[in-house]
């Protein structure tokens, strides 16, 4: 009370220990037979130190750090004797229990150190053991504390350790921003690095104070003061820290008792006013009502409570079955290791070993030997790869051609040969071992985006001509490898999201050039299929009670995905969502397609080839706007208690499963490839353990989009062969010019040889033993009359040829 504060200065004065002892007896004796936990004080820390010492909270007195912990040790006494008030006189009639609320953070050691573990315990030490070590050990203040501070701290009398010692029923902690970290002193984490990790808070709880009843009595995070109902940071906020309790609990053996959300509703937060919101209630402060109005926080909770936990659900949990005969396993190489050094001597010079005297060749003039033909095995870099292929036991390898390497100047000008014939080498040699080669015309990377400089130069896809140029380097790929290359992709994964609206226009019209120039001029003798590769992220509403935040979720869709998808495998325009959303922001660089053009478009595909890597959660509160997409107006974030990788990838199975089924009825039942699909590790990881939880359950949400859905799933690539050419991503490490494969190829290998998950009640498939195809068959599979023809004509040459030896035989002895 403000009289109090006035007449004796509040807790600097060691008499205010009594009027607070009269005062918690009144509230026992008024309200001691309907309440069971008491809390004498919240938060000591904040009180003593910012209350006191800094000035930065009520009453705002800015002293020393002597007055600070003289304060404390007032408050230790005063709790003291309100807990053995009630232990001595209410306990035994009202049978409740008595503690005091302690605030703390957590931090970790900046380096593996002696030195700096030691100082992680100084900083738990000088916040929350300054007020835990007296209460729940021996009442006295920590070791480190009394070493460092001498003088400054105030010492315990004998019996007044006693006294204070052991007087709570209970440890009640308190942790959140505000308490945890907002108001810690920086020199309080000595120079280490503090954590939101209440989970390792209640494991050190647990064995620096012998094992206490934890009550977690105020926790939780905060969101803008902008932000309305759809607080998504603090609901995930909230899910992480009560997940970590579970953890606590489970894995730990923490005995938490308890856990109190902070707070009820949005109300005025101190020193930071009305900028920030903690309620799971909102209140709209200009209004006359202040109605309440729950937020998703408040409903997120409200499910919680009634599973009492995380219970596991049916849909996350694994799927046993197999895949189709057909089924397509494939690893992928964006970049493909193109070496054109010839393994065998080429030089057509001949040359004497001059043994006697300098030991060297001499080249002998004007004699030169006959050039050699090149073959296959010439190219040392091929037979390597296919091996790790082999030993993979894939049935499928995707990997890109390179433009720019291919046709140097972007037209057939200048074509290099030896290119070609090395990837010639390469999809043959792939056939020779049964292994499918999958092959893209073009991906966008650095430098140019995969173009040959002088288109870059000249626009890139921004310039029309591109996509005719487009076309002529894809008849000359189809032209040279088509006989070995039974599916392709014109583009692979062009990224919709640094892609202009003329430049996905053009290349739009640029793919369906190219896949008409396959339909008319290949597809009969060569038997192939063709279509583009989209990334096809999936893209997850922050808040599932929010209609907004599902609205933002389709939009973000349309535009990651349906920018490109919808004019090919829909109705050969944009989307309308997409169309609409820019009209509306008065925003018309969205090209149209004339009827023509849409005609070219529609329909230029033979199945539908998808990237997929990871969900996006979005919401529509402005919460991070380095994050925030103002152009679509949309908050993009992540779940705090998923996994994620190195490069902060989150891993989301189901969000594989949820795209699948997107674009099925988006599109309807097509025939789907997962073309690409993987996670990177440490860059020095060994021992790629998240690789293989990824691959098994990504996989297993692929069967269950298979068997439980109707997907017509064709096919699933994991990315990526090998480090050398995607560091952190590669199933085989490359060190010291050799490939080791990692525990996830192994992993991988496992699953395609079981083609898919068989449990004890799968049925046994009969899937017939596949054969190297003759590509160079083709050739007379296509001409069936002329080589009939070509043999019987033949058969009667050898017949004539018969007879005429016959008779000239019998005519001889008939002479004779």
């Amino acid at each position: 009370p403000q009289r109090l504060q006035d007449a004796y200065g509040g807790w600097a004065n060691r008499a205010l220990a009594d009027h607070f002892r009269d005062y918690a007896e009144l509230c026992f004796r008024h309200f001691g037979g309907q309440v069971k936990y008491w809390i004498t004080m919240d938060n000591p820390y904040v009180v003593a130190w910012h209350g006191y010492a800094t000035g930065r909270l009520a009453p705002g007195i800015r002293g020393s750090p002597r007055l600070g912990y003289l304060v404390a040790h007032n408050l230790l006494l005063a709790h003291a004797k309100v807990w053995h008030l009630y232990n001595t006189s209410f306990r035994p009639t009202q049978g409740g229990q008595v503690s005091i609320a302690l605030s703390s953070h957590w931090i970790n050691p900046r380096r593996m150190t002696d030195h700096s573990i030691k100082e992680c315990q100084k900083s738990l030490d000088f916040v929350l053991g300054w007020f835990a070590k007296p209460i729940f050990i021996d009442g006295d203040y920590p070791e480190s504390m009394k070493n460092n501070l001498s003088s400054l701290l105030p010492d315990f009398t004998e019996s007044e350790k006693k006294f204070i010692k052991g007087t709570a029923d209970f440890f009640a902690l308190s942790f959140g921003p505000t308490l945890s970290f907002q108001l810690l002193d920086p020199h309080m984490k000595f120079r280490q690095l503090e954590s939101p990790s209440l989970r390792q808070l209640l494991s050190w709880i647990d064995l620096e104070y012998n094992h206490p009843q934890i009550f977690i009595v105020e926790n939780g995070w905060f969101v803008s003061g902008t932000t309305k109902r759809d607080d998504a940071k603090y609901m995930y906020y909230l899910k992480k820290f009560i997940m970590e309790t579970l953890k606590a609990i489970k894995l730990d053996g923490v005995d938490v008792i308890g856990y109190t959300a902070w707070s009820l509703m949005d109300g005025f937060e101190w020193h930071r006013g009305y900028s920030i919101r903690r309620g799971l209630f909102y209140v709209d402060f200009l209004s006359q009502e202040k109605t309440l109005l729950p937020k998703s926080s408040a409903l997120f909770y409200q499910k919680l409570i009634e599973k009492n936990g995380f219970p596991p659900l049916p849909e996350n949990q694994p799927l046993e079955g197999t895949f189709p005969c057909d089924f397509a396993w494939g690893i992928v190489d964006n970049y493909i290791q193109v070496d054109t050094t010839l393994s065998q001597f080429t030089d057509l010079n001949v040359y004497l070993w001059d043994v006697h005297h300098s030991k060297r060749l001499i080249k002998v003039d004007g004699v030169v030997t006959k050039k050699r033909k090149s073959y296959c095995v010439d190219f040392a870099a091929i037979q390597p790869q296919i091996t790790l292929l082999q030993e993979m036991h894939v049935t499928h390898f995707r990997f890109s051609l390179d433009w720019a390497l291919i046709l140097p100047l972007g037209n057939q000008s200048q074509v290099n040969h030896t290119i070609l014939q090395y990837y010639r080498c390469m999809v043959s040699e792939l056939v020779r071992v049964n292994i499918t080669p999958v092959v893209a015309l073009w991906q966008p990377v650095a430098p140019n985006q995969g173009l040959p400089r002088l288109l870059a130069r000249q626009g890139a896809w921004e310039n029309p001509y591109t996509a005719l140029a487009f076309a002529e380097y894809a008849r000359l790929c189809f032209q040279e490898l088509g006989h070995h290359v039974k599916l392709w992709i014109t583009m692979n994964e062009p990224y919709t999201r640094n892609m202009t609206y003329s430049a996905g226009h053009n290349l739009l019209k640029a793919h369906a050039l190219a896949w008409h120039v396959y339909n008319e001029k290949f597809r009969h003798a060569q038997n192939g299929k063709i279509s583009i590769a989209l990334q096809a992220d999936w893209i997850e509403p922050a808040c599932p009670f929010s209609q907004k935040d599902k609205e933002v979720a389709e939009r973000v869709l349309e535009f990651d995905i349906g920018w490109l998808a919808e004019p090919i495998f829909g109705s050969g325009d944009y989307p309308w969502v997409m169309r609409d959303w820019l009209n509306q922001r008065n925003n018309f660089l969205l090209p149209y397609f004339t009827e023509d053009e849409k005609k070219l478009i529609q329909g230029t595909f033979d199945f539908l080839a998808l990237s997929h890597y990871t969900t996006i959660l979005v919401d529509s509160e402005k919460e991070d706007p380095i994050k925030y997409n103002d152009y679509l107006e949309v908050q993009e974030m992540t779940d705090i208690t998923w996994l994620n990788s190195p490069s902060q990838v989150a891993v989301v199975p189901w969000g594989l499963r949820k795209v699948l089924n997107w674009l099925k009825f988006k599109y309807g039942d097509l025939p789907m490839y997962i073309i690409s699909n993987g996670i990177d590790d440490g860059l020095h990881a060994e021992d790629d353990q998240l690789r293989v939880y990824y691959m098994q359950n990504y996989i297993n949400e692929a069967l269950k989009a298979h068997i439980l859905d109707g997907i017509n799933l064709c096919g699933y690539f994991a990315y990526s062969f090998n480090d050398r050419t995607a560091p952190r991503f590669g199933l085989y490490r490359f060190a010291a010019d050799q490939f080791e494969p990692k525990p996830s190829m192994k992993h991988y290998r496992k699953i395609i040889d079981s083609n898919g998950f068989p449990g004890p009640e799968t049925l046994e498939k009969f899937c017939p033993e596949e054969f190297t195809v003759c590509t160079e068959c083709s050739f007379f599979h296509t001409r069936k009359p002329l080589v009939a023809f070509i043999a019987f004509l033949f058969f009667a040459f050898i017949v004539s040829l018969s007879l005429i030896f016959y008779y000239s035989k019998k005519g001889r002895r008939r002479y004779k």
